[in-house]
Formats: C-alpha cells, sequence, structure tokens
C-alpha cells in the first residue's frame, strides 16, 4: 500500500499546485505558506475521509493539523487507528 504522505503529497501537488516545478515536501507548509487555503481544506479533508474511509472530526481539522502532508498522515493514522 502507498504510504498515506506520498498519497496526500500527491493530491496536493495536483490540486493546488499552480506551478508543476514547484517544490513539495512532507514538511512545506500548506496552510501557512498559502497552498492550502480554508475552502481547499475541506476539499482536503473530504477527500481523506473518502480514500480512508474515515471521519475527521471538525475539531481536529484545525489549520495546525492540516499544515504538512506528515501532520496530515498522523491525524489520518491516529483516526484510522
Amino acid at each position: 500500500m502507498e504510504d498515506i504522505k506520498d498519497i496526500v503529497l500527491e493530491y496536493v501537488k495536483e490540486e493546488y499546485l499552480e506551478d508543476e516545478d514547484e517544490e513539495l515536501t512532507y514538511e512545506t507548509p500548506l496552510i501557512s505558506g498559502g497552498i492550502v487555503d480554508s475552502f481547499s481544506m475541506v476539499s482536503l479533508k473530504r477527500f481523506l475521509e473518502t480514500k480512508y474511509s474515515i471521519s475527521i472530526p471538525d475539531e481536529k481539522a484545525t489549520p495546525e493539523a492540516f499544515d504538512s502532508v506528515s501532520k496530515i498522515a498522523v491525524l489520518v493514522r491516529e483516526i484510522a487507528g
């Protein structure tokens, strides 16, 4: 199975980066770096919930939790158990 980080990284690159050559790593600030805005965060949350058959509680779907691919992977693993 592909690693959560790789799947999320690819999704963010495809959905939110306009310049395909822009560097994006597991630690790149997504929200504080302006790559993902609040509307995009909602669609990213929906993608994760569908992809991993989980339900992310609103109180856990914070800008801090979604600010890097690594942090998102931690959140998904925590909820998926």
